[in-house]
């Protein structure tokens, strides 16, 4: 069979001699899918639609936004969409198919075994929920799930279903089905992620990633508008870089890797090493002043207690930094908005974290929290300078909180199940930007490589938490300040293997 490979996938064709031609097209611009199918059924013992897929072997997690576009008038009920796991193109081939149909319905169905016809009705998983925008479809060992979501849901699981036998090495990809063999129905997708996981340990200090596997996974330099939810890859690398800035120009991001740190442009391109002098251990926390003058990195020295870590800071077009924190370790947060403070959190006698401020000119640092259990985390300063927020577990689970900039006035902002960290709070004031954990972690850890989501929570308003990206991630996803200049977009990694 040909190939016509199509953005991440390396083929798109018709599957069981459809009628109708079928077409996937991609919109390199948007990183937009546009697919278009005919086809009598996916059902019985052979199916016909369209099918754009890429070879995967092991574990593996589907994730994607899809809507019906076009002429939709009349179309029978059963039209569908989604994402499919298939052994072969074979018109019969064992499958397994995360199906949202035109009508709302939403349902996992599958066909074990080449030839047979698919599951009886009481073996599909239906889903009370309808419809749905975002689908995942995910294979971990030998259990596939299905999961699905409106806009600024949290993915609900529609259910699982264990393969016996099967192939270690499918096709996975996105569908269409007409469901009426004389049309052809047309889809969108995007935010479309094939993702390879893979599961590490973590280690007691929730700074210091400690992996049970050599494993290190590649990572996406991602875009996300937090409006309207549409994200845009625009730097991959099979090493590790993490936590993004946006430069004050609005041009460009600022990250670390390997102990440095790079600029890139919003758009993509060779990434350009930033000077920070003889300081080269440089960490996951770092930010740039309201001002837009100066810059705060954390950076290892050896020997020291806790690995060292230490605030410095230096000017944004880079140069010899100036140590902030003599003591160790120290992880820096926050700017103050006049510049002339930081906040950062340490571990000093207590043996636990807690959150400090200290003069950029010198001088003893100021404890803001004095917890003998527990852990607190990621302060930073609201542009107004009222407020620091923060995240805190002493109810034992991980949520946002703020407190005014003397330490007093603690009060808790988030409530749920989750274990959310690292709050961001927009330029303009107006939004929060934070990290969410499963439930299944340790609340005093921000592990690497877990199914996370991004959430946007309004600060003047009401209105809670709503989901603003699904993705495979964590430590070093979110860590570090990262709105753009305009309030609109925020900038993140997330983590794939190849």
């Amino acid at each position: 069979m040909a190939q016509h490979p199509v953005g991440i996938f390396e083929n798109f064709t018709d599957i069981g001699n459809p009628k109708n031609v079928g077409s996937t097209q991609y919109d390199e611009s948007s990183q937009t899918y546009t697919i278009k199918g005919s086809g009598y059924n996916i059902w019985f013992n052979r199916d016909e639609f369209q099918f754009a897929y890429k070879k995967v072997s092991g574990d593996f997690i589907l994730t994607a936004n899809f809507e019906f576009i076009g002429d939709t008038a009349g179309t029978v009920g059963h039209r569908k969409i989604g994402w499919m796991i298939r052994e072969s193109t074979d018109e019969g081939a064992a499958s397994w198919n995360a199906c949202r149909h035109i009508d709302g319905l939403v349902v996992l169905q599958w066909r074990p075994f080449r030839g047979m016809f698919m599951r009886d009705p009481e073996d599909e998983i239906f889903a009370p929920k309808k419809g749905g925008e975002i689908i995942q479809l995910e294979r971990i060992g030998k259990k596939v799930t299905m999961r699905i979501a409106h806009p600024g849901e949290p993915l609900q699981t529609v259910g699982s279903e264990e393969i016996s036998g099967g192939k270690d090495t499918v096709l996975a990809g996105i569908y269409i089905c007409s469901h009426d063999s004389n049309t052809l129905a047309q889809a969108r997708m995007w935010n479309v992620r094939i993702d390879k996981p893979v599961f590490h340990e973590y280690s007691s200090n929730p700074h210091v990633v400690a992996p049970r596997e050599t494993d290190v996974l590649g990572c996406r330099l991602e875009i996300l508008n937090v409006f309207d939810g549409t994200r845009k890859v625009i730097h991959e690398s099979t090493g590790r870089f993490e936590a993004p800035n946006w430069m004050p120009d609005g041009k460009k991001l600022l990250f670390n890797e390997n102990g440095s740190l790079y600029k890139i442009s919003i758009e993509g391109g060779t990434p350009e090493k930033l000077n920070t002098g003889d300081v080269d251990h440089n960490n996951n926390d770092h930010g740039i002043s309201f001002d837009g003058k100066m810059l705060a990195i954390s950076s290892h020295r050896q020997g020291l207690p806790g690995g060292g870590s230490t605030v410095y800071i230096l000017p944004l077009e880079g140069g010899s930094p100036k140590l902030i924190t003599e003591k160790t370790p120290s992880y820096w947060h926050g700017w103050a908005p006049n510049g002339k403070e930081v906040a950062f959190v340490g571990m000093r006698d207590s043996k636990v974290y807690n959150l400090y401020k200290i003069s950029v000119n010198g001088g003893a640092e100021i404890p803001l929290t004095s917890n003998t259990s527990g852990h607190v985390d990621g302060p930073e300063y609201s542009p107004d300078g009222k407020y620091i927020y923060y995240n805190a577990n002493p109810t034992g689970t991980m949520q946002i909180w703020r407190m005014k900039p003397d330490g007093t006035g603690k009060e808790q902002i988030t409530f749920d199940q989750y274990h959310n960290w690292f709050p961001h709070i927009s330029p303009d004031g107006k939004w929060m930007v934070f990290i969410s954990f499963p439930m299944d972690i340790d609340p005093n850890s921000h592990p690497s490589y877990k199914s996370v989501m991004l959430r946007l929570m309004p600060l003047n308003g009401i209105g809670g938490p709503r989901v603003i990206a699904y993705l495979f991630g964590g430590q070093g996803t979110i860590n570090a300040p990262s709105w753009s200049p305009d309030s609109k977009r925020i900038a993140f990694v997330s983590n794939s293997g190849k």
